[in-house]
This record gives structure tokens, sequence and C-alpha cells, in this order.
């Protein structure tokens, strides 16, 4: 799907998502350039984008990333995130299985984040040294 105005590299994901917040500290501490920005989707803008998006802000069930100005849901995100990180573009093998295949198991875990991971009263608060791979126009 076209990004329109949404900058490359943003990665918009469930703030109080404790496996999504996992993913957001994965991809940070293996980002050394701060290509990826990460913007909970609780946030204003992180709402104003998911509907931009087709995604329910109050029930998301998918992250988005931006990239090569296209918004990539599911394990797409994954596998487009993945290919900027030294040292994980082996887990780009994963291209191979069907997207449908992929996808099904994106929604498997997708359906059971809470349940298995747990949910945060409010989202993740990023740290000063995490704030330069924070989106412009959040509250810090």
């Amino acid at each position: 799907m076209p990004a329109g105005e949404v900058e490359d590299g943003l990665i918009l994901f469930d703030g109080v998502c404790v496996l999504c917040s996992g993913w957001v500290d994965f991809v940070i501490k293996r980002d050394p350039s701060a290509r990826f920005r990460f913007l909970p989707i609780q946030t204003p803008r992180g709402r104003s984008i998911a509907r931009q998006f087709g995604v329910d802000a109050d029930a998301p069930e998918t992250n988005v990333v931006v990239k090569n100005g296209e918004a990539l849901f599911k394990f797409d995100t994954v596998l487009a995130v993945i290919d900027d990180l030294p040292g994980w573009r082996w887990l780009a093998l994963l291209r191979h299985l069907p997207r449908s295949m992929r996808n099904w198991l994106y929604d498997r875990i997708a359906n059971n984040r809470y349940a298995l991971f747990g949910k945060r009263a409010t989202c993740r608060v990023p740290t000063a040294a995490e704030l330069r791979h924070m989106a412009a126009g959040i509250e810090h």
C-alpha cells in the first residue's frame, strides 16, 4: 500500500504490548544508524496513521513499517526490517514461505500476544538514549 507522506523507516507499533515493545528494543539495539523510527499506535499521530492504513488503533492486529514509500503489514514488516539489520538478513529465507503461511503464523502470535507476553497499563516510555529512534510528533 502506498505510504503517502508517512516517512520511510517508520514503525507503527502497539505501545502497550510487551512483545511489540520487545520488538522495538530488538531493532533499536541492532540499528546503530537509527534508520528506523518508532511510533506507538496509541498516540494521536499513531492513531491517525493507523486510520490512514486501515488499522484499528483500538485493537491493532498488525504493526506497520514504511519502507521505500510502501506501508507493509504483518510478517512483511519483520522481513522488511531485518533486511536492514546487520547479522539478521539470513531470516530473509522466510520469504520463501508463502505469504499466507507467514501471515497465518503472525496472526496466531498477534491474536494471543497479550495472553502470552503481557500488556502494559501505559505505552512504553523511551529512555533518553532511545529518543533518536522515536518518530516526530509523539509526546515524550
